[in-house]
Parts: C-alpha cells; structure tokens; sequence
C-alpha cells in the first residue's frame, strides 16, 4: 500500500465528510481527490522520470494536500518547503533536491522570481494566480488555480508504480545549526508510523484536530497522513499571532483533538484566555517538538482535566515519533517521554555500542520500519547515525525501573563547564517551577576558566516581574552549585524556526 491510498481509499468511503476545515471554507474528501487527481494528471502530462521531485511552497492547506497527494499519484516524491523562506532558503532546498517542478501560492512569487536567477534543472511550475512576466520567463508557468480545478477522478490517471520501500517524501530539518539536511522517508516508513499513531490514538472518522503547525513540518505531517488515513477532518489554522482566534475555531469546530510544541501550550497557558473556555468535545491532546517542562504538563492538566495528554518524543528521521507517554502516566512519571510506540524498539547504548544499566545515561538508538532511508545524497553523514545497531539518534536519556524514559539533553548541548558535562533539561525544568516564568532556555556560552557557563535565558510571564537574584536563590534552593546558571539574560521572546524549536545557537551568538 503506498501513502496516496490513505486520500484514494477515505474519499471512496466517505466523499461528502470534510476534511478540511479553514478561513470559512469547508473541503470534502470528494472535492480533495478531483483536486489531487487534477494534479497528478498535469504532472503526467509532463513526462517526468518516475521518482521525481516536486516541492510545494503554500500556506493553504487545500494546494498543500491535493499537491502532496497528486504528486504521490503521478510517482513523484513530496518536498514539502518552508513558508518562512528567503531566496538563498529557497534555491538551496529546490537545487538540493533536484526538484523537478515546483507548485506555489503566488504570495511567494517575488521570492520564487528571485530564486530562479539560482535554480537549476526546474522544469516547471504552477502558481496560483497568472504568473508574472518574469517568471515565466524562465521557466514554464501554470495557473495553479486551473490545474487543481481539472476535475478529474482515479479512473481518468495514470498512477506510476512505486514499490512501499521506495521515497515518497523528503523532509528538510529545520536546520538550526549548518544547512539544512534532507531526510528520506519511504512509504513503508511513514505507513509504519501512520498506523502506530492511529493505534495508540485512538484516531477514527469522527476526530476533528486542531491543527496549528506548518505541514511541511514532520510533525505536521504526521497529523495529515493519521487524519486523512481515518477519514477523519483537521481544522486548520497556523497563526499564533492571535491565539484566542484559534481557541475560538476550536470550540465552533467542535475538535476532538489538539497537536502542539511546547510553545503552542506555553501561548495558550499564558497569552490566550483559554481558561474561560470549555471544549466539550476535545477528548486528547499531543505534544511534541521538544521535551515538555513537568510544571507545563501539570498547568495543562488543570485546565484540560478531562482530557487525554499524550506527551511524545520523536525525530524526523524516524518520521515524527518514537516514544510517547500514556496519559495515566503524566503524574506518576513526570518528565518522562513514555515508552516506545507500537512497532518501535528504544535502546540505551553508550559510544561504544554497549547497554547501559537502568539509570545510567546513555544515547537513544532506534528500531522500526518509520526509520529514515538516509539523508538525501549525503551518504557519509547516514552512515554516521545509520548503523547496524539502529538509528543513533543524538539524545542522551535514562530509563527507570519501569523502562519510561528520560531525556537528559541533545549530546550536542551538552554544556562543558569545568570538569562537569551537564545537560540543560534539568535546568531548565528547575527555572520553569518558578511561578513568574513562562519560557527558559540553558546554554553554554565561552568562558577562559570553565570552558563554558551556564547561560539561561528567561522569558517572564505577562505583567509579572522577577529579578536576576530572586531566579538565582530559587535554582540555588534545588540544583547543586554547579549547575546553578552563571547568567541569567531576560528576553520578550526566545528565537525559534518556523516549526517552532528554539534556535540555541541563535541565543550563543547574543541573539
């Protein structure tokens, strides 16, 4: 079975159901398959090799899935783009993936127009709207509008064969520190954690998620592939900028389901009124991204007593998830990020390939079939995390009695100072249990005797004051000496990639 028939087979089943929901617009599965049948009959008709690489720029989540899917059917491979682009972004991600055409909203036209004076071996494009001048130009030019409208159905394709094993999907991490890396996910793994996130969610046609994060996005992704796999809808809205806009959406679509990163949570806990809504219908609620201060989940819980919190740990590179915790657990195991998800295998090794003993910290490494193929056409940084023993994922934890694990830190965080390795988490969680904090993020900057010291960076909840000292003699209170931050910077707001991670080598260089 390949990806497309999760579109193919719940728009036979349920044609008239939405499945999406966005900007006053309602789309059924009916309307979705004639658009991404639409698609793939214009990239056909294009007589590209079979494999190829169509990227999708576009902040509408209509173009995003009849594209991704129409590429999927015409044989393709999905490069989802980041929307928060630039020219040197863009030409970077269209030439390293040797796209082949590239399907765009035309607010991105200025960008793309620029991007073209870089890009080589683009075929061509569809825009939204009639392409400027310009563009068209220099490479063929459709009208986006007119290729999704086609109205074509299954029966009027041609679908190219694809093997599970091969690509259907290369994801570029978000690269915050170097350029960014393009994972390659085959349709057996990103079926494998479809349907394991399915299982342990629970998820059926009659789920309806809010669904805040970029689609490009693995996580995002995730949600897309699940729902669309149920017959289920996904109420779409990224703009955080108005948080209780978004509440609002929640409550008229009735949602059974809200996905977020630690920031979505620490938004709506701190900068929304949520606490003044009630959501009778929402029975879970994901978090992923990064790991989830305990006094965050404990906060969420309060306000969401009835619902199901699934705390969950993954990677791109094991297409989105690994791990997540039962919500009956978010107590009894605080700061834990669960046990592996059906289907996955978790070990602890140290650096030479050996078992830890329960309680020691050793890396994560990685068994299923939602591994990564490797990292598009960088074959020697593979064979750094690919290994026989599984995937090395980079994070460094601890497993208790009970086999929950515990995430200490990404080994490249880790923080030298003096004869000390230490991991931000737990310094972090610390700051965090103070009341007048909203966000924190623990660094390491250079220092001639340590090597480093330890730099947090705080962001204060709204109207609320606390000094350097007062945060100082709180950690003091709880840490050991030498995890105690040497500096402690006050910002409005952490940096942070579009997918919401925080940018810690932003902050290293004063950002």
């Amino acid at each position: 079975m390949l990806l497309q028939n999760y579109l193919l087979d719940s728009a036979e089943r349920y044609p008239d159901s939405p499945v999406l929901l966005y900007g006053g617009k309602t789309v059924s599965y009916r309307e979705l398959i004639s658009a991404a049948c639409s698609v793939a009959k214009w990239l056909n008709d294009l007589d590209l090799e079979r494999g190829f690489r169509g990227a999708i720029l576009t902040e509408d989540p209509f173009e995003y899935f009849a594209a991704y899917f129409g590429t999927l059917m015409a044989g393709g491979v999905v490069v989802g783009l980041n929307t928060q682009t630039s020219r040197r972004a863009l030409s970077y991600t269209i030439n390293d993936s040797d796209a082949s055409v590239l399907l765009a909203n035309k607010k991105y036209s200025r960008v793309i127009s620029a991007s073209l004076e870089d890009v080589k071996g683009l075929k061509a494009l569809a825009m939204s709207g009639k392409g400027p001048p310009d563009i068209m130009e220099k490479v063929p030019c459709e009208d986006f509008g007119s290729v999704l409208s086609g109205g074509f159905l299954p029966s009027d394709i041609r679908q190219a064969w694809r093997s599970p094993c091969e690509l259907a999907q290369i994801i570029y991490t978000s690269g915050t520190t170097g350029s960014p890396k393009g994972v390659m996910l085959s349709h057996l793994a990103l079926r494998a954690n479809t349907r394991s996130i399915i299982e342990y969610l629970d998820i059926s046609r009659n789920d309806r998620v809010m669904a805040v994060l970029p689609f490009f996005y693995s996580y995002g992704n995730s949600i897309m592939l699940t729902h669309v796999a149920a017959g289920a809808s996904l109420s779409v809205n990224q703009n955080f900028m108005y948080p209780n806009v978004i509440l609002e959406q929640m409550k008229e679509h009735e949602v059974t389901g809200l996905s977020g990163v630690p920031s979505t949570f620490s938004i709506l806990l701190h900068r929304s009124a949520i606490r003044q809504y009630r959501f009778p219908s929402l029975r879970y609620v994901t978090q992923a991204g990064a790991p989830m201060s305990p006094i965050v989940a404990v906060e969420l819980k309060k306000v969401f007593p009835d619902v199901k919190i699934f705390i969950m740990y993954g990677q791109t590179e094991a297409s989105a998830r690994l791990s997540y915790l039962p919500p009956e657990d978010i107590e009894r195991k605080p700061g834990s990020v669960g046990i592996p998800i059906p289907g996955v295998e978790l070990e602890l090794l140290d650096q030479d390939g050996q078992l830890v003993p329960r309680g020691e910290k050793g890396e994560i490494v990685a068994r299923g079939d939602n591994i990564m193929s490797g990292y598009w056409r960088r074959p020697d940084e593979t064979d750094k995390v690919l290994r026989s023993t599984g995937l090395w994922t980079g994070d460094l934890a601890w497993q208790d009695k009970d086999g929950y694990f515990y995430i200490v830190s990404r080994k490249s965080d880790i923080i030298k100072s003096g004869s000390h390795r230490i991991g931000p988490q737990e310094i972090e969680d610390v700051i965090m249990e103070h009341p007048a904090v909203s966000e924190v993020a623990v660094i390491g900057i250079p220092d001639e005797i340590l090597d480093e010291k330890i730099k947090a960076c705080v962001v204060l909840k709204p109207r609320v004051q606390c000094t350097e000292k007062e945060l100082r003699k709180h950690c003091r209170a709880i840490l050991p000496a030498y995890k105690v931050p040497h500096v402690i910077e006050f910002h409005e707001e952490l940096p942070r990639t579009s997918t919401g991670k925080i940018k810690r080598a932003a902050l290293r260089q004063g950002g």
